[in-house]
């Protein structure tokens, strides 16, 4: 009988269609025909199985996660060979004479042994399930580790230069940057997390003050694993996003960001939550893109409700990287406006900033920019010439107020 049932699983269910052979196989005839004594064992009075005779059973489902076969092709083979074994039963039972009664406690017997041996079974393949997911995750959870080893986290905001109101830094620079993880222990770690190190990846920085998103298919506590293929609108990341919610500074990694951002449950996942999404840039350098994005966020006034990309801030980037510079800067080309009123200073430092960002546009231009009437556009103008003077038809000193300027002129 248990050859018959190895036979029919085989040709019946196409995820056992490859031979069961070597140790394996041996363990599964073994079973089967442990299972079978152990029935007739039953109908002859002797007790329920016991925790030793479950615990094969958990080993068998053990196996079966181990050989890759799904939870569902586990519980239809032994649908399957309950089937069979009835079968053959019931033709044996007819051929003794027994009567319905007799064949209907006959059936009670089968099934409810059946129940338990595969109870048992599904069991171990959860454990099974369950303990592996567990490994890959702290697994992924060092990977994550190693591929942000160096990134720094922001300061405080720092205050802008006297007399041009507060900067638009919102950090400290950073110290200097590393030069990322070794190779081959980025490799390894790669393998270890069975996580394909993409060419590129971005970094996301999260608000942690903001609701924390679902965690991740493999993370349902942001670090605890499980498996298994889930819907698109079940609420949680991908498989192949790496997360950290737990960190005072909550972020993500997105490899191939190009495609993963499409994802809708890694969009969904990043609304509200004050995310900033820094560059793409090659694995070994993971580490920068989320020093770049933790450092545009620093910078915001207020959380953003829609992710905040940081290829469309590259130049504020670049005047974040050393606000020590950017406010001397400031302070020596922004001289000419100290003496005015706060409203006016705003007034005229949006006005040249305006002038300076249309090419050294003309009053209609700049009124347009700033959405003022020419005349007033005209006048402020005037103003702006009479103050900077000269200084304003060198190339050097033009870069240099704009950089000023587009580091203390809210946007």
């Amino acid at each position: 009988m248990a050859a018959e049932i190895i036979r029919e699983i085989r040709c019946s269910l196409p995820e056992f269609a490859r031979p069961i052979s070597g140790q394996f196989g041996t363990g599964i005839q073994q079973g089967l025909e442990t299972a079978l004594a152990e029935f007739v064992d039953r109908l002859a009075g002797l007790p329920a199985p016991t925790p030793r005779q479950l615990r094969n059973y958990r080993a068998l489902g053990r196996a079966e996660f181990a050989e890759g076969r799904s939870l569902d092709a586990l519980q239809a083979a032994f649908r399957l060979g309950a089937r069979i074994i009835w079968r053959r039963y019931a033709r044996v039972a007819r051929r003794l004479g027994l009567g319905p009664e007799r064949l209907v406690t006959l059936a009670e017997a089968v099934f409810t042994h059946i129940d338990e041996v595969t109870a048992a079974a599904v069991r171990g393949y959860l454990d099974a399930r369950t303990d592996r997911a567990g490994t890959l995750a702290r697994a992924r959870h060092r990977l994550l580790a190693l591929l942000l080893s160096d990134a720094p986290h922001t300061g405080p905001t720092a205050p802008g230069p006297a007399g041009t109101g507060p900067t638009r830094t919102g950090s400290t620079a950073p110290g200097p940057a590393g030069t990322g993880p070794d190779a081959a222990d980025l490799t390894d770690a790669a393998q270890a997390a069975e996580w394909p190190l993409p060419a590129l990846l971005a970094a996301v920085s999260l608000d942690p003050r903001t609701p924390a998103p679902l965690p991740t298919a493999r993370q349902p506590l942001a670090r605890i694993a499980s498996f298994g293929s889930r819907p698109p609108g079940d609420g949680r990341l991908p498989d192949h996003v790496l997360a950290d919610l737990e960190s005072p500074q909550p972020h993500l990694l997105l490899p191939n960001p190009a495609a993963t951002l499409t994802d809708p449950r890694v969009a969904a996942a990043l609304q509200g939550r004050g995310a900033v999404i820094g560059p793409a840039v090659p694995p070994a350098l993971a580490a920068q893109s989320l020093r770049w994005a933790r450092l545009l966020r620093a910078s915001l006034p207020n959380a953003p409700d829609q992710p905040v990309d940081c290829r469309d801030h590259l130049t504020d980037l670049l005047l974040l990287t050393d606000p020590a510079l950017v406010r001397l800067i400031a302070e020596r080309r922004l001289a000419p406006l100290a003496p005015l009123t706060p409203k006016q200073r705003d007034r005229l430092a949006a006005t040249l900033l305006a002038w300076l960002q249309t090419g050294r546009g003309t009053a209609p231009q700049v009124a347009a920019r700033l959405g003022i009437h020419p005349q007033t556009a005209r006048q402020r103008l005037h103003r702006v010439h009479r103050l900077f003077g000269p200084s304003l038809a060198s190339p050097n000193t033009r870069l240099e107020l704009e950089v000023a300027l587009r580091a203390t002129t809210s946007p």
